[in-house]
């Protein structure tokens, strides 16, 4: 199964920034605190984008995996 972000729910705003990143869509706001939803099979989550980690201006969102490019 592929590992999804972590969400930190005490640093977490709820702004929604990261859920509009999202191109997996499986970030959703649940008592204005930003949730991972299940998404077995999702192809597009197996890319690892990391862009919810990046776009947190609170650092809420911690992926468990490097994005390690080559030249």
């Amino acid at each position: 199964m592929t590992k999804m972000p972590e969400i930190d729910r005490d640093k977490c705003d709820g702004c929604g920034l990261c859920i509009e990143v999202c191109s997996c869509h499986v970030l959703v706001l649940v008592d204005n605190v930003v949730e991972v939803k299940e998404r077995i099979g999702c192809q597009q989550c197996s890319k690892w984008c990391t862009m919810c980690e990046m776009v947190c201006p609170v650092g809420a969102i911690q992926c468990p995996f490097d994005v390690i490019t080559e030249e």
